[in-house]
């Protein structure tokens, strides 16, 4: 594989993942919580998107990856490798707008779809 082939590799691998995930979100809500109606699907899909979002940046990127030595590479440990706190908010902040227009477009598909 060349250099240049890899960022189409990840808009792959990314687009995927995203619509996996989509996919997965809507069938929860909809199958399994049996959910018909646009508001109860948009506030729960804003609800879990959110608490990923937030999850992912704290526990996870933060907590978790930042006190585990386990992310350390060999040779790199004078390396930063995990993001600020005034970046991780920042990112997560913008991140929680984005998501408001996210569980309408999951809701709206919801409603549609079923």
């Amino acid at each position: 594989m060349k250099e240049k082939d890899l960022p189409i590799d990840r808009k792959r691998f990314m687009t995927a993942f995203f619509a996996v995930m989509a996919a997965a979100l809507i069938l929860i809500i909809r199958v399994w919580n049996g959910v018909h109606d646009f508001l109860p699907a948009y506030l729960q899909a804003l609800l879990f998107l959110e608490v990923m979002n937030w999850y992912d940046g704290i526990v996870i990127d933060r907590l978790w990856v930042g006190h585990s030595r386990f992310w350390i590479i060999p040779g790199t440990e004078e390396i930063p490798f995990v993001q600020p706190w005034p970046q991780v908010l920042k990112k997560r902040g913008i991140l929680t707008l984005i998501w408001i227009a996210g569980a309408a477009i999951v809701a709206e598909i919801i409603v549609l779809l079923f």
